[in-house]
């Protein structure tokens, strides 16, 4: 019985230190459109925001929402966006080198002129995106994504069926 006491204490101790998986300040600016690089914005909703020219380089925006957003020259190099979903988002000479897109939803994206070199695209669905003019793309990426009969690519490139 003595070990439900100790148990309390320290839980009591812990409570003022723990730890928040996202940094609401830092969202809060980033969706007014400040540079935000090396920010905490997981599972931040940019969905439907027009936030372009900025920089969101080696942010944490794993499981945020950029649906429909329209961030065109966003730099988002080196930066952690596993499971975010972009769909139908518009990413125009966006900057993703390095990145980590794994299992994240690019379906119906636009990435003209998309910078994607040494992006980890693991699992990410590119189903009906328009990747064609996106640069640094290789096979190797693509063949550890997934997209649809839909999917634009550069010439001579080719993706999965999901």
């Amino acid at each position: 019985m003595k070990q439900v006491p100790i148990l309390v204490a320290l839980a009591l101790f812990a409570a003022p230190f723990s730890v928040s998986a996202q940094n609401q300040g830092q969202i809060a600016s980033a969706k007014r459109g400040v540079n935000c690089p090396g920010c905490n914005l997981f599972q931040a909703d940019f969905s439907g925001m027009e936030i372009s020219g900025r920089s969101y380089a080696r942010a944490r925006l794993r499981q945020a929402d950029l649906s429909l957003a329209v961030m065109n020259r966003t730099n988002f190099s080196g930066s952690d966006l596993r499971d975010v979903n972009a769909y139908g988002g518009v990413f125009s000479s966006s900057n993703f080198a390095n990145a980590d897109l794994t299992h994240a939803s690019f379906v119906g994206t636009f990435m003209a002129g998309t910078n994607l070199s040494g992006a980890r695209l693991d699992g990410a669905n590119f189903s009906g995106a328009e990747l064609d003019r996106a640069r640094g793309l290789t096979q190797t990426q693509l063949d550890r994504a997934c997209g649809d009969s839909q999917t634009k690519l550069p010439q001579g490139l080719r993706i999965p069926t999901c």
